[in-house]
């Protein structure tokens, strides 16, 4: 006798399934590469213009689920974040060894090609990576630096939990963008500067247990040596060409990151208390972005002033916040970063956005001129 599943169990898998939909983007990669062509370029059509599309049509996703759901209830939501780790590492490299080993791709489409790949380890990549490092659960963890080394990005992890989260909205947290600070210039700047910001917070951690930097405790060590093998894995299944779509995917990854992280508080600021201290983050820290589609492939990351708020909450609990509880994107996170690669179209949508939050806000704030240069003034 067949054993039939609880009605209980199908409704929750049949919540959870469209979170799934990132998958889809792995045989996609695979056909651009057997088939060559025009289908080179499907990765970043489809996590681009498709998914903007599925939010048109959709529209938005304003349903909360309980926030005090039991951990065992959320399997199948998990299920998809360790389920990417491993299929994106075989689909990286089977796709290196693939593309070196066949004579049907020009470079051109090889290059095309892992500009998508790089798309989707950054888009979806990073972004599981995100969420499983904010688990307890060591496996997750350990998964999470697997997916940034595979980007070249290891002390992400570093960076995020312990500037990120502790400093958002102040002159202290490097991935903060600035009012009318354009993303080409806020590129370069939290490249360099999110580096030194996640090597000082460990330094300063293994100095208040009285340890040197160089103790081995000190995770970039395991950052630099997974970070090396995916390099010298690379090479050794594709050559030197190999090594270089391999390093040209992570660039793109991590330009894809650090466009969602310039959306994600741009122009927001916490209010300085004086004594170099700050008001608690709350909701209106951060943009807000209710669209389903985009919600369902970035396992809801645009729910992000509750992440904020509440940090150790797993993806599928975060709450959405009404324009009245928290700033909105006027589109989902597809859309919104293709308009900060042009900053006078970025500007045009999110200038007058900030000038109003800030006058809901803050109103007692009347000189925002030291905020605008370095978002808050610098402690005494």
């Amino acid at each position: 006798m067949p054993m039939l599943i609880p009605a209980e169990q199908v409704a929750r898998i049949g919540r959870a399934l469209p979170f799934w939909m990132s998958l889809i983007l792995i045989p996609v990669a695979w056909l651009g590469a057997v088939q060559g062509g025009w289908t080179v370029i499907l990765l970043p059509v489809m996590t681009w213009y498709f998914f903007s599309f599925l939010d048109a049509l959709l529209g938005l996703y304003q349903e909360n689920a309980d926030p005090d759901i039991e951990e065992s209830k959320l399997t199948w939501y998990r299920a998809i974040t360790l389920i990417w780790a491993p299929a994106q590492f075989l689909t990286l490299f089977g796709l290196i060894w693939y593309v070196t080993h066949t004579g049907h791709l020009s470079s051109l489409e090889k290059i095309l090609l892992f500009f998508g790949v790089g798309v989707i380890t950054g888009t979806v990549g990073i972004n599981y990576s995100h969420e499983l490092m904010h688990q307890k659960n060591k496996t997750e963890r350990r998964l999470a630096d697997l997916l940034l080394a595979m980007v070249l990005y290891s002390h992400f992890r570093s960076e995020h939990l312990l500037v990120h989260h502790w400093h958002v909205g102040t002159s202290r947290d490097p991935v903060t963008a600035r009012y009318n600070e354009g993303f080409h210039r806020f590129f370069p700047r939290v490249l360099r500067q999110s580096l030194a910001s996640a090597f000082k917070a460990e330094r300063d951690m293994l100095a208040r247990r009285n340890l040197p930097w160089t103790d081995l405790s000190n995770p970039f060590f395991r950052y630099w040596i997974m970070q090396a093998a995916m390099l010298l894995l690379a090479f050794v299944i594709g050559g030197w060409s190999g090594l270089a779509l391999f390093i040209w995917q992570a660039w793109i990854a991590i330009w894809q990151l650090e466009l969602v992280n310039y959306i994600e508080h741009y122009g927001l600021t916490r209010k300085h208390l004086g004594s170099g201290k700050y008001e608690h983050v709350k909701p209106h820290h951060s943009w807000n972005a209710a669209h389903k589609a985009s919600n369902w492939l970035l396992i809801n990351l645009q729910r992000h002033s509750d992440h904020h708020y509440k940090p150790d909450r797993r993806f599928p609990l975060l709450q959405n916040y009404t324009q009245a509880e928290a700033p909105q994107l006027p589109y989902g996170y597809p859309l919104m970063t293709m308009a900060a690669m042009v900053p006078p179209v970025w500007r045009h949508l999110m200038n007058p956005r900030v000038r109003r939050w800030r006058e809901m806000y803050y109103p007692e704030i009347t000189d925002w001129k030291p905020y605008n240069k370095a978002l808050n003034p610098p402690p005494p």
